[in-house]
């Protein structure tokens, strides 16, 4: 028997999944790794301890599933996006820890070149000017680490996202590639011309040399050395979480759209081979390239969504676990007119206001424990809910359905109150770890285990349709008051 292996590094956490032909689970392995928050606004992790939590899961899959390295056909890996690692191509040991997608600390350099460069950034690589993104975070190293402008100017250094960091590693130094779906949220790369662009490298001042080669996200790109794996195992798929997630969801078709809610919550919706410029604050990215054939998506993202229960839990210390958030919701009848705007790093699209911070607003002497958790699975479920109302707007069509996936997906209440929201159908699927199988397939499809897409498509299992329930001008009301809660917390640093 062969099976297929995802390795799904998160943001928290690495994972790795083994799979069946028929795309079932059939081991699981994770390993949470350590968040660093340097100062007010930075967020980083050590890229060894990510290479070195995904490696000793690589490991306990197979020893868990009782197989061998051999059992294995080929490994797709993905990955959180944007996040950026720098290190030196001869020793590869990073110069510095890998700044997280998070990270805020560009965000005024972004402001600086606002006014100039924002229209053309964004015409070339479909994105917004954001800290977010890994041009100004690789800038931020070059000129912040002692003598690494020099040796990057010299050929020493690389650049790559988590994705091409693990493949370096896998391979021991062999490869240096990443995918399209990983290149375009670099804020380096043309998703027209489908290269690096030596313009906008010039722009943030990072040299060509670091950077990996852009192969397709199908493709094998080399094999595990033997140190890790006893046996070679190609390595033949590459998508960012989000592209991967879609993938996995067989979004294959333009038009259709997914939600992930993890720790934030990213939207995407396939517009096929077009590559449509968002007049909504939405980003135009690459959702992947199979057999030359480039794919593009929609996509906006809410930066804190499944954070935002984590906060109930650890900052708050509201809830013990997570999962009680949903049982301390279902004490109360309604929100008891409270709102909660999750901007703890600030708004994601549509607002991309990185100044806003979190707030809860209508809170009374009767406001209990259970209204505020209520307020905060209704407040992800909002901005799901703005950002569908944009990708319309850009489309041109209405939404008949969303299929959701990652772990806040889970929450019947919260499913519930996006079905209620939308007044269309929310669809879960039986295997919610759709990001893991997206990688999963893209690798199985370069290498023969799957033979086309339509093969897959069969695969794709629904385990609960939400169904909208409530009142109209109840929901017209609650996105009232959700919308006049936003405005209020917007612009609330002033620096």
């Amino acid at each position: 028997m062969k099976y297929m292996m995802a390795l799904d590094q998160g943001t928290t956490s690495s994972r790795a999944i083994i799979f069946n032909q028929q795309g079932e689970i059939v081991s699981v392995a994770q390993n949470p790794f350590t968040q660093y928050f340097p100062k007010l606004g930075w967020v980083e992790h050590d890229a060894k301890e990510i290479w070195a939590s995904q490696v000793s899961v690589l490991t306990e899959v197979l020893a868990k599933s009782r197989l061998d390295a051999a059992n294995i056909h080929a490994i797709g890996i993905t990955n959180q996006r944007e996040t950026t690692i720098v290190w030196d191509k001869t020793t590869g040991e990073p110069i510095y820890n890998a700044i997280v997608w998070q990270d805020r600390r560009t965000a005024k350099y972004c402001d600086e070149i606002r006014a100039e460069k924002s229209e053309w950034i964004r015409a070339k690589t479909g994105l917004i000017l954001d800290a977010y993104f890994s041009a100004t975070k690789v800038k931020w190293i070059l000129d912040n680490v002692d003598g690494a402008r020099a040796k990057a100017e010299q050929g020493k250094l690389a650049f790559g996202t988590v994705d091409s960091w693990l493949v370096w590693n896998l391979t021991r130094g062999k490869v240096h590639v990443t995918d399209p779906s990983n290149a375009s949220r670099t804020m380096l790369y043309n998703i027209h011309t489908k290269d690096w662009d030596d313009e906008l490298l010039a722009l943030f001042d990072v040299p060509r040399s670091m950077l990996p080669e852009v192969k397709s996200s199908s493709e094998v790109y080399g094999k595990t050395e033997t140190r890790f794996t006893e046996c070679a195992i190609p390595i033949a798929g590459i998508a960012g979480d989000q592209q991967a997630a879609l993938f996995g969801q067989l979004c294959t078709e333009t038009g259709m759209l997914k939600n992930t809610y993890g720790t934030g919550c990213f939207l995407l919706m396939n517009t096929g081979e077009k590559a449509i410029d968002s007049k909504n604050n939405l980003l135009t990215t690459i959702a992947w390239e199979i057999n030359g054939k480039t794919t593009y998506a929609l996509e906006g993202g809410v930066f804190v969504g499944g954070a935002a229960v984590q906060w109930l839990r650890d900052g708050a210390r509201i809830i013990r676990t997570a999962a009680d958030v949903n049982t301390l919701a279902a004490t109360v009848e309604d929100n008891g007119g409270v709102y909660f705007v999750p901007a703890l790093t600030g708004l994601g699209a549509p607002y991309w206001d990185q100044y806003a911070r979190g707030a809860f607003f209508g809170i009374t002497r009767g406001t209990t424990d259970g209204h505020m958790a209520r307020a905060t699975l209704e407040g992800i479920a909002f901005q799901v809910y703005d950002i569908v109302k944009a990708m319309e707007a850009d489309a041109g069509q209405e939404t008949v359905q969303l299929r959701v996936d990652g772990g806040a997906c889970q929450s019947d209440y919260l499913m519930q109150t996006q079905a209620d929201l939308f007044a269309f159908d929310i669809v879960r699927p039986q295997i919610i770890e759709t990001t893991a199988l997206g990688a999963a397939y893209l690798a199985g499809l370069a290498t023969g285990y799957w033979n086309s897409i339509d093969d897959i498509k069969a695969q794709w299992q629904i385990d609960k349709v939400f169904q909208p329930q409530k009142d109209p001008e109840k929901v017209k009301q609650m996105l009232h008051y959700w919308h006049k809660a936003v405005r209020a917390a917007q612009y609330w640093i002033e620096e």
